[in-house]
């Protein structure tokens, strides 16, 4: 036992050690570091303190910790709530449609701009697709409402030229997913290109020199040499994505919500708004956003654990 223990403690010495000459080291690069570490610890970490509001009755004139713990009323509340299964499967289903298809569009889109050869046309090219990923969420939502207005919408002027009628997009429930979606990835399909470019801009070109050799056709070397190259990342992206299957762009959800689309615009990221911030119920909806992260977290170690069982890439 007492060996264990001394191995132990020499590893652990050994460890310090060697944490102690990097920063001897490396100590400039440590230093270039330093402020992001502080900003994470003070914006992401010491905010955590507020989690305890989750299984509080909080009251501000109270504070904190004078506040009434309730334990996990607010997350039973949150259960039994009236509309838990809809806010539930609108938010999942919105951002499970969203990544079936939106996240392969990018990966297809950087590949054909890698097979592009003329560089004055490829950098046009990619300077059109990012331009939308700066448009704001208010101008896009103002666009869609201009361009599906019923009377007078180009979308719905195509429409009755053609000698069809008028659709109420932004009213009618089977309609937000699809504009929700299809906005979504014509604002940001070509801004998210930009990591598979970089994977792709790191291919050693005499690889693709020694296929053309050979033979081979562009789709054989987008096959054979783009896609395994990929693969790591899309991998890693994948698992990220599936973090966020609760996660809904509240703000856009929010200006897109009509009376009439309510049945499938109403997610959770609404539903928080208006509870927290018109209504007040602060712990209720801190209970609510403690619940989905704590889904969301299980959500990618699920599927991190998935994909480093079957392959060779993950996050951890």
């Amino acid at each position: 036992m007492n060996s264990k223990y001394a191995t132990t403690g020499r590893k652990k010495g050994t460890l310090l050690q060697r944490m102690g000459e990097s920063i001897k080291r490396d100590w400039q690069l440590y230093v270039l570091l330093l402020p992001a570490i502080v900003l994470i610890f003070i914006f992401c970490y010491l905010p955590m303190y507020g989690i305890q509001i989750a299984f509080r009755d909080y009251k501000a004139v109270r504070g904190i910790t004078g506040s009434e713990w309730v334990g996990l009323k607010n997350f039973v509340d949150f259960f039994n709530a009236y509309y838990f299964e809809r806010l539930i499967s609108n938010t999942f289903l919105l951002n499970l449609y969203g990544l079936l298809w939106g996240f392969p569009l990018p990966i297809m889109m950087a590949i054909l701009l890698n097979q592009i050869e003329w560089s004055r046309f490829k950098k046009f090219t990619q300077t059109v697709i990012y331009v939308p990923h700066f448009i704001s969420t208010v101008v896009m939502a103002g666009i869609l409402y201009l361009f599906l207005s019923p009377d007078s919408g180009v979308v719905n002027s195509l429409i009755k030229t053609l000698g069809g009628k008028s659709v109420h997009f932004m009213i009618e429930p089977g309609w937000f997913r699809t504009l929700y979606i299809a906005s979504d990835m014509w604002q940001h399909s070509g801004w998210n290109t930009i990591i598979y470019i970089a994977a792709l801009t790191g291919i050693d070109p005499g690889i693709y020199e020694a296929a053309t050799i050979d033979g081979a056709t562009k789709l054989q070397k987008i096959r054979h040499i783009d896609i395994p190259h990929l693969i790591p990342i899309v991998v890693m992206m994948l698992i990220l994505n599936c973090g966020s299957l609760l996660v809904s762009n509240t703000d856009k959800a929010l200006l897109m919500q009509t009376p009439g689309n309510m049945l499938t615009s109403d997610i959770i990221g609404v539903y928080v708004y208006e509870m927290g911030l018109t209504k007040a119920q602060f712990s209720y909806t801190t209970a609510i956003g403690l619940f989905i992260n704590v889904i969301n977290f299980v959500m990618i170690v699920t599927v991190n654990w998935i994909a480093r069982r079957f392959g060779e890439t993950s996050l951890f």
